[in-house]
C-alpha cells in the first residue's frame, strides 16, 4: 500500500480562508454548491467534498511554472494586500488627471521596487505596461521590426529557450520577419546580411543560467527577458541597464494570474510604437488590474523590501537543496549546475556553506536522463509518475525534462516522494545486478 507523502500542508486550498474572511462573499469566483456556498479547491493528489482523500497513485505535476509557493506569503499579509473595488471607482478609460492609461502611482512603485531589489535601472527610462510579459514580448518585436525597411531575423539566444519567441514570430506572421532559431545559426552563416532581433532570456528558461547576447553588430537589436531576474531566483551581480527590458508581477509576487507586467525602455521611438502597440490592442491595461499590482508592490516595498524576498528565497534555497541531494545520488539522471554568483541584493556570495545552507537555488531543475536506453526523458519520469515539461518544448531534443520548483507545497512534497522512489529502484536494481 503506498503511503501519503509528509507534508505540514492542508489539502485544501480555499475552504479555511473562506471561512475566517468578512468579505468572503467578494470571492466566490468559481464552483458553488445549492445553496451558493463555495466547493473546497483541493490541492492535487486530494479530492472529496472537504478534499480529505488522498489518491495513491497521483503523480507529481511539475510542468507548470505558475509561482504559487509565495502564496503562503500573501496568507500572511492578507489583509494589507486585498483590494476591494467600489463600483464607481475608475470607469474611465483613461487617469483623469492626465489622461493616461498608465498609473503614474504605479509607475513610482515600480522604479522603486527596482532600487530596492537592485535589479535594474531605470533613471532615464520609460516604463510600459502590459498584459503579462507576454504581450509585451510581441509589443517589443513589433516596435523593432518597424524599424527596418528589409527582412527580419528573429532568433532565440541559445538552445534551450522560451518556446514563446518562435510561437509568437510565426503565429502572428509579421510582414517581412521570420523566426531563425537561436543564434548560433545566424553566427555561423556569414552571407547573412539581414536585420536580426535577438531575444536575450537572463536568467534563461529553463536552464537558469545568466546569459548575454551571442550577437553583435549596427543591425542586431535586443530583447532582454529578465522575468525571473529578481533575488529570489538567481544572483543578482549587478543591476541591468539595457535598453529593452522586460519585467512580470507573476514571477515577482507570483500573481499570475493577474496578468500584468512592464517594459523599461531607453529609446523614445521604441516606446512611442510600443504604446502605440498596447494602446491598438488593449486600449490599455485594466485599471483593475494596476489597482491590485499598486497594491501589492506597495506590501512588498514595505520594511525596505527585504520581507518577501527572504521568504522566497529561504523556500526556493530549501527546495533546490533537497532535489539536488537526491539527483547527487544518482548515476542515471544529472542536474545543472548553478555557478557561484556574488548578488548585491542579499551582500553575499551564492555558493554551498556550511554555516549558512546550500545559497544557490533555481526556479527550474532542469535534469539531463543520461543512459542511452532513456531516449525519451520525459516519458521515463511520466512511468515514474512525475507529469514534467519535455525539452522538446525548448528545442532541445528530448533528452532532457523541465521540473518547476515554484508549485504549492503540496505538489513538491509530491516530487520528493516520487523522486525517492525512482532514486531507491535505482539502487534496488544495482543491488540486484550485484548478487547475481
Amino acid at each position: 500500500m503506498e503511503l501519503e507523502p509528509k507534508s505540514s500542508t492542508r489539502s485544501r486550498k480555499s475552504c479555511i480562508n473562506f471561512m475566517f474572511w468578512p468579505w468572503k462573499s467578494l470571492y466566490i469566483d468559481g464552483y458553488v454548491n445549492v445553496d451558493g456556498n463555495p466547493i473546497c479547491e483541493c490541492y492535487s493528489c486530494y479530492g472529496g467534498i472537504d478534499c480529505s482523500l488522498f489518491s495513491s497513485n497521483c503523480s507529481a505535476n511539475v510542468e507548470s511554472g505558475d509561482p504559487l509557493f509565495l502564496e503562503p506569503f500573501w496568507m500572511q499579509n492578507a489583509d494589507s494586500s486585498a483590494v476591494v473595488v467600489a463600483g464607481w471607482h475608475r470607469m474611465s478609460y483613461v487617469f483623469p488627471n492626465n489622461q493616461s492609461f498608465i498609473s503614474k502611482e504605479l509607475e513610482k512603485s515600480i522604479r522603486k521596487i527596482h532600487a530596492i531589489a537592485k535589479n535594474a535601472i531605470t533613471y532615464g527610462k520609460y516604463i510600459i505596461f502590459g498584459t503579462g510579459s507576454t504581450q509585451l514580448l510581441h509589443a517589443a518585436g513589433h516596435a523593432l521590426y518597424m524599424d527596418n525597411n528589409y527582412s527580419t531575423k528573429v532568433v532565440a539566444n541559445k538552445i534551450p529557450y522560451y518556446s514563446l519567441y518562435k510561437l509568437q514570430t510565426e503565429y502572428f506572421q509579421t510582414r517581412h520577419c521570420e523566426f531563425g532559431g537561436d543564434s548560433s545559426m545566424l553566427k555561423n552563416n556569414s552571407d547573412f546580411a539581414g536585420n536580426v532581433i535577438e531575444f536575450v532570456t537572463s536568467p534563461n528558461n529553463p536552464d537558469g543560467s545568466l546569459d548575454s547576447p551571442v550577437l553583435n553588430g549596427p543591425n542586431v537589436k535586443h530583447i532582454y527577458d529578465h522575468a525571473y531576474y529578481w533575488s529570489h531566483y538567481t544572483a543578482i551581480p549587478a543591476p541591468a541597464d539595457e535598453d529593452l527590458m522586460i519585467f512580470s508581477m507573476s514571477k515577482l509576487t507570483g500573481h499570475a494570474g493577474s496578468r500584468f507586467g512592464w517594459a523599461i525602455v531607453k529609446d523614445v521611438n521604441v516606446y512611442t510604437r510600443m504604446m502605440e502597440f498596447i494602446d491598438l490592442a488593449e486600449m490599455g491595461t485594466s485599471k483593475d488590474v494596476q489597482l491590485r499590482a499598486l497594491t501589492l508592490l506597495k506590501v512588498v516595498a514595505q520594511g525596505g523590501g527585504k520581507q518577501l524576498f527572504n521568504f522566497a528565497q529561504q523556500i526556493l534555497t530549501d527546495r533546490w537543496k533537497k532535489v539536488s541531494h537526491i539527483f547527487s545520488l544518482t548515476k542515471r539522471f544529472s542536474l545543472q549546475t548553478i555557478p557561484t554568483q556574488y548578488c548585491t541584493f542579499f551582500e553575499r556570495t551564492r555558493e554551498p556553506s556550511p554555516e549558512i545552507g546550500v545559497a544557490l537555488m533555481a526556479t527550474y531543475a532542469w535534469v539531463k536522463c543520461k543512459r542511452t536506453e532513456d531516449k525519451n526523458c520525459q516519458e521515463v519520469f511520466r512511468v515514474a509518475k512525475i507529469i514534467g515539461r519535455s525539452s522538446r518544448a525548448f528545442y532541445a531534443g528530448d533528452c532532457y525534462v523541465r521540473f518547476s520548483l515554484v508549485m504549492d507545497q503540496q505538489d513538491f512534497d509530491m516530487l520528493i516522494h516520487r523522486l525517492k522512489e525512482l532514486i531507491s529502484q535505482e539502487y534496488e536494481a544495482s543491488a540486484q545486478y550485484m548478487s547475481i
